[in-house]
């Protein structure tokens, strides 16, 4: 089942159609309780225009409130993840007034990664190729990142002249410490898919011929899970982050009394009792 993004066709997968000037796409297929988001932009590695960041947004709002899914994929078409933001073709039509980024990322790029990090969903992404500037953070945000061997995580901001965005302070230094951060961030240095893993950047490294199965059985048992407090424990582990112990404790108090209120609280405990596994419905 496919979705388009502001349209009537729920047959279609595309949400924006690609134009004569590469615009891209960013295709939305419904895969019965996966939403799975695809950057279609291959002959620029999936550099991402402004109309393809307004898809991810769309997209991950509507996903956010519809209570039949269960977790979302983002995947790249072709070789690679993402190159980024496309920025020489953004500024290439027009000279942006003074105050232009100000005024408009944090309702664009930023406000994916915001989504991506805070959706009560589990967001699992797929990198092959390169995942660069945006598009490494947009892999750092996800709950799970599953990389082949041979993927390219790099940072290059500082190279290019400019300071890190995207989220790139604030996630990498908590993934991977201060250290490997600034050899990231100010160094610049590429990280292999290998050492992504190794480092704790990612959750996992295989071979590229198994990105798609390891990816697949991981979206299967996220969406067969407890959608309500694998949501909440998302929330929690977020909330965390920037609070102290004790309103750790009593977030996490608010969400017991919550996900303890679900279908699936009730399925799980009679699973136990009788010694099965739970079958839960996501409610």
């Amino acid at each position: 089942m496919g979705n388009h993004i502001g349209g009537e066709r729920p047959d279609a997968t595309v949400s924006q159609e690609a134009g004569a000037d590469g615009d891209g796409a960013v295709t939305v297929h419904r895969d019965d309780a996966v939403l799975r988001l695809t950057l279609d932009r291959p002959s620029h590695r999936n550099a991402l225009t402004q109309l393809m960041i307004r898809a991810l947004v769309d997209a991950l709002t509507e996903a956010a409130a519809d209570d039949s899914l269960r977790a979302v994929h983002l995947q790249g078409a072709g070789d690679d993840f993402c190159a980024g933001v496309d920025l020489v073709g953004a500024n290439s039509r027009r000279r942006p007034r003074t105050g232009d980024l100000t005024r408009r990322i944090p309702h664009a790029a930023h406000r994916v990664i915001e989504l991506v990090s805070t959706i009560h969903l589990p967001v699992v992404c797929s990198v092959q190729g390169r995942a660069v500037g945006f598009g490494c953070n947009l892999a750092l945000a996800a709950d799970f990142t599953v990389a082949a061997a041979d993927a390219v995580f790099w940072e290059p901001f500082v190279e290019r002249g400019f300071s890190p965005d995207s989220g790139s302070t604030w996630l990498a230094p908590r993934l991977v410490g201060l250290a490997r951060a600034r050899r990231m961030l100010l160094l610049g240095e590429k990280v292999s898919g290998i050492d992504a893993a190794e480092w704790g950047l990612i959750h996992q490294v295989v071979g590229a011929p198994e990105l798609s199965g390891a990816a697949g059985k991981l979206l299967d048992r996220l969406s067969h899970g407890p959608t309500v407090a694998i949501g909440l424990a998302k929330q929690a582990l977020g909330f965390g982050q920037h609070a102290t112990l004790s309103q750790s404790l009593n977030q996490e108090l608010f969400n017991l009394e919550l996900s303890c209120r679900t279908d699936d609280f009730k399925e799980g405990m009679e699973a136990f009792r009788q010694r099965r596994p739970p079958e839960f419905n996501g409610r």
